[in-house]
């Protein structure tokens, strides 16, 4: 049995709090996600305090459905409500796991219902999320054109095979593929005109991808909506992603597609994407560990 860690912080709220890195690779790096397994009757303002004072970029408050193992969930970054959160539905997936047992999970989000299922292995769990049904569609000239200036990027820095497209899984991320792996670890874009383009086009996250291989790929997010220049795990960005190569023939189903990201931040990650054939979802796969909360804050501050 899994000794759970104590990842409460009492001090940010007034309800525990939970720490865990979502999608890390043995143990180590993954995007940091705050969980609140109680939350009913917490208004939404004290659910914004409370993901801005944890800081991450999405923080996952639960409410206990009318059946067992059903939750309503809502995710929330620094700065607003965002509609879905795959590292932070991996993290509460695995964090109830840890309080209750693996099997079969489904929360109920402001995207729609997510099914997950959690499975014990070695020293821990692994949590699979079902996506809502995905779509995707391609890009305006403009919208690209926007884009591109904002990450200080040039048309010739894109790789052919992969159009521009806005993909969904939840909620909208646009798509851009980079031609090599260097181009991909200079990431160094205009942070407030990125902000004002997503915020226009609704757009959650960039989702910046290389391809090493037909089902591999390397990752990275730019999330200036949720108040931080980069995520280093994006599960709501790879299910899109999953279904934008699946939409556009490029992977045919079944197929999983292995997505590392983080790793030019320090804090390695890995998303396994599975495509099932006749099913417009994608199923994402990854850990969690628990973290230790904060060191106390000096008297005073």
């Amino acid at each position: 049995m899994t000794t759970i860690t104590d990842t409460t912080d009492s001090a940010l709220s007034p309800v525990p709090v939970l720490r865990y890195a979502a999608f890390a690779q043995h143990g180590a790096g993954g995007n940091p996600a705050g969980v609140v397994l109680d939350a009913a009757g917490l208004p939404d303002s004290d659910r914004l305090s409370i993901a801005a004072a944890v800081g991450y970029s999405e923080t996952a408050f639960l409410e206990a459905g009318e059946h067992p193992d059903v939750y309503r969930m809502r995710f929330y970054s620094p700065l607003a409500e965002v509609a879905f959160c795959g590292h932070a539905t991996v993290a509460a997936a695995v964090a109830l796991a840890e309080r209750h047992g693996p099997g079969q999970l489904r929360f109920e989000t402001p995207a729609g219902p997510v099914p997950v299922r959690t499975t014990a292995i070695a020293g821990g769990y692994t949590a699979t999320l079902t996506s809502v049904p995905t779509r995707t569609r391609p890009a305006g000239a403009d919208e690209l054109e926007d884009a591109l200036a904002a990450l200080r990027w040039r048309a010739e820095d894109l790789d052919p095979r992969y159009p521009a497209h806005v993909a969904y899984a939840g909620n909208d991320h646009l798509v851009l593929a980079a031609a090599d792996r260097a181009r991909l670890a200079r990431l160094d874009y205009d942070y407030d005109r990125l902000a004002v383009l997503m915020a226009q086009r609704g757009w959650t996250t960039v989702h910046l991808v290389f391809a090493h291989s037909a089902r591999v790929f390397s990752a990275r997010d730019p999330f200036p909506p949720g108040g931080v220049v980069e995520d280093p795990a994006t599960g709501a960005a790879a299910a899109a992603f999953g279904g934008y190569l699946r939409t556009l023939g490029i992977v045919d189903p079944p197929a999983r597609i292995t997505v590392l990201q983080g790793e030019d931040m320090g804090r390695p990650s890995r998303l396994d994407v599975d495509l099932a054939a006749g099913d417009d979802r994608v199923r994402v796969t990854g850990t969690a560990v628990a973290l230790p909360p904060p060191p106390p804050r000096p008297a005073g501050t």
